[in-house]
């Protein structure tokens, strides 16, 4: 018999205030992506620039706040430069970051341009791999300068008069990973140099802007965190992020791993933000440089093999290995072909959903959150549609709802233990004890007295009497209530059939302050109270 779970919320404790920029998402020319999902010129919907109408409209109508952009590793190797003016006059480049030809039909202005068709706010990744300070100064220069100047008004020449008015600059993507171009991994400190020239500069030709320097790849790196403390060290100043990415594995069958990937991710970012702090005291500095996690995801992989007694793993000599059989693809944006994440749609919603619910727990430093599947989460494609998988709904709900104050939420239920495990040499986590089965967040939206709790069961079997103690916020009365779940578990959503979507809840009681029901296993639930 399954023992009762409690939710208590209590208006007195409050973590943050939720940053509009949350819950975006993340946007790198990797296959079809971009030559296929967004631009393809022989699309019935295409408009006279080649995008997909109905992939815009889709993420428009999701009101997305923000996608970084135009990518991660491909950035530190891109010469923005090749990839402006007319289009028959543009160089074809290589990107040995991913072994493609990067055709450049989509350049520097359309990636603007197509984030002001979707109505989204662009966070752009510079090229501090290859590229140099004054490539960044020239960079900010055309993207935000009204005009006077030799770059701003070659902008103007090149079609668009106003200035595009970009607010977020990252300096660089993953510099302390060895597969990066122009890598910094063996030198934080010439890095943390580089980024306060850079930043200096940048802010200099517009000081409205805010600038970002990367932090670690992942927790499993080599350097984590002393990598990170040495390059902020330098740049503390004039930096007002520090970027971190993590992509959780679990085995194949493990859901309890799986959904409880988002306890590695709180504990990065307390130690992030702990980093942080240290490097704070030292510059005697009052400014507090928040986290962007700008990308993450959740996914189930193989064990491989192992190779114990080696000693500590060596990143950089496993990235510096070449294949003569590898070919460089040119990726045919009408040619795009039928690809699907393995496994059904649920548990991409629940693993997806679990770490959106560990930034916001943490929405008091993580400002920024940008999720690597974003787009494809909000708007699943193929060559011909668009449609709304499960994780859609999930992610509409929390931009919906997940808005004020994110609020200290109490957990009591039933918990379980993860073994520690390593997917490989690299990807080695540690075991965690006494997991609750029941994941919750919450967000009070004061201005509109408006509260709302998230909720996950991670438990595969059980459903769990649940009890949501508001007792605190006096008048609030139940207004929504519903709940996502799938009988099985490889069932997908498809163009036409979109039929896993939350569904009303309507067997519960609120007395008193408190609101009781069930929630069925594997599920994702969202109750919303307004005063």
């Amino acid at each position: 018999m399954a023992q009762n779970a409690k939710i208590t919320v209590h208006p007195s404790y409050e973590t943050g205030d939720i940053s509009n920029r949350l819950f975006s998402a993340f946007l790198e020319p990797i296959g079809t992506i971009v030559n296929g999902t967004m631009y393809n010129p022989k699309h019935p919907t295409a408009d006279e620039q080649g995008f997909r109408t109905d992939f815009i409209d889709a993420l428009k109508a999701s009101g997305l706040p923000a996608v970084r952009l135009p990518g991660g590793n491909f950035c530190s190797a891109w010469e923005w430069k090749r990839s402006i003016g007319p289009k028959e006059e543009r160089q074809v480049a290589l990107d040995p970051a991913w072994h493609q030809y990067i055709t450049n039909e989509v350049g520097h202005d359309e990636y603007l341009q197509w984030a002001q068709k979707v109505g989204t706010e662009p966070l752009y990744t510079v090229n501090m791999g290859t590229g140099t300070i004054q490539d960044a100064m020239d960079l900010v220069e055309y993207t935000n300068h009204p005009g006077g100047s030799y770059w701003s008004d070659l902008r103007r020449n090149n079609g668009h008069e106003d200035p595009y008015g970009v607010k977020m600059w990252y300096l660089g993507n993953e510099m302390d990973g060895p597969w990066q171009l122009g890598a910094w991994d063996k030198n934080p400190e010439g890095y943390g140099h580089k980024v306060l020239e850079t930043s200096k500069a940048v802010k200099w030709i517009d000081e409205t802007i805010e600038t970002a320097v990367c932090g670690s790849s992942a927790p499993f790196m080599e350097g984590f965190p002393a990598w990170d403390e040495a390059v902020l060290d330098k740049c503390y100043d004039v930096v007002d992020y520090v970027s971190v990415h993590h992509y959780h594995s679990a085995p194949p069958g493990d859901i309890k791993a799986l959904l409880g990937g988002s306890l590695y991710y709180e504990d990065f970012i307390s130690t992030e933000a702990a980093m942080i702090d240290y490097v704070a005291s030292k510059h005697r500095s009052p400014k507090k440089v928040m986290i962007s996690f700008d990308e993450f995801g959740c996914m189930v992989r193989p064990l491989q093999e192992l190779h114990p007694g080696y000693g500590r793993y060596n990143m950089a000599r496993n990235h510096y290995k070449f294949d003569p059989n590898r070919k460089y693809v040119l990726h045919d944006p009408d040619k795009m072909p039928e690809f699907q994440f393995p496994g059904g749609d649920m548990l991409h919603a629940l693993a997806n959903s679990s770490v959106q619910l560990a930034l916001l727990r943490h929405a008091d430093r993580v400002k920024i959150g940008c999720a690597t599947s974003g787009l494809g989460i909000i708007a699943s494609s193929n060559h011909d549609h668009v449609w709304k998988s499960a994780s859609h709904f999930a992610y509409m709900q929390l931009l919906q709802y997940a808005k004020g104050t994110s609020m200290d939420t109490k957990v009591e239920s039933e918990t379980y233990d993860m073994p520690g495990y390593a997917i490989e040499d690299t990807s080695q986590y540690t075991g965690k004890e006494g997991v609750n089965y029941i994941d919750a967040a919450s967000a009070w939206d004061k201005e509109n007295k408006r509260l709302a709790i998230f909720a996950i069961n991670r438990s595969e079997e059980n459903e769990y009497p649940l009890t949501l103690d508001i007792s605190g916020f006096e008048g609030y009365k139940p207004v929504l209530a519903t709940s996502m779940t799938a009988d099985d578990l490889e069932v997908k959503n498809s163009f036409g059939n979109e039929f896993i979507c939350p569904k009303d809840v309507t067997d519960y009681t609120c007395e008193g302050g408190e609101m009781k029901l069930h929630v069925k296993p594997l599920s994702w639930n969202v109750f919303v109270f307004e005063g």
